[in-house]
């Protein structure tokens, strides 16, 4: 016999596995979508670092950022810095289909990757 009701079960999950909120809203990232073909990323991410506005300074060689040194991962720190920083002024997380929006932060060790409510 189950202590818990098994109509609660979805609900207890989604408490362990939502991620905490800042002022009542959820914190969310943008990141490169794992299905999307490194030349779309690419083209991506010419676009954020560039015409976007994103800083992709910590994206560069020798920089914290840098490795692991594959498209998936400098895309996906370009697309959540232009998202963090245009989300208020009507930026996405689209990039032509090529990024999707969780709420895992996705920093690792030193590489921090930044959320603004």
């Amino acid at each position: 016999m189950s202590i818990i009701p098994r109509v609660f079960l979805p609900l207890l999950l989604l408490m362990f596995v939502t991620k905490n909120s800042v002022n009542g809203q959820l914190e969310e990232w943008c990141i490169a979508d794992e299905q999307t073909p490194d030349n779309e990323l690419q083209v991506a991410l010419d676009w954020a670092c560039g015409k976007g506005g994103a800083d992709c300074s910590k994206i560069q060689k020798d920089q914290v950022c840098y490795y692991p040194n594959t498209v998936k991962d400098h895309a996906s720190y370009a697309f959540n810095n232009y998202f963090q920083k245009y989300k208020k002024k009507g930026g996405s997380c689209f990039f032509n289909n090529a990024a999707m929006i969780t709420q895992v932060d996705p920093s690792y060790n030193s590489c921090h990757y930044e959320y603004m409510p």
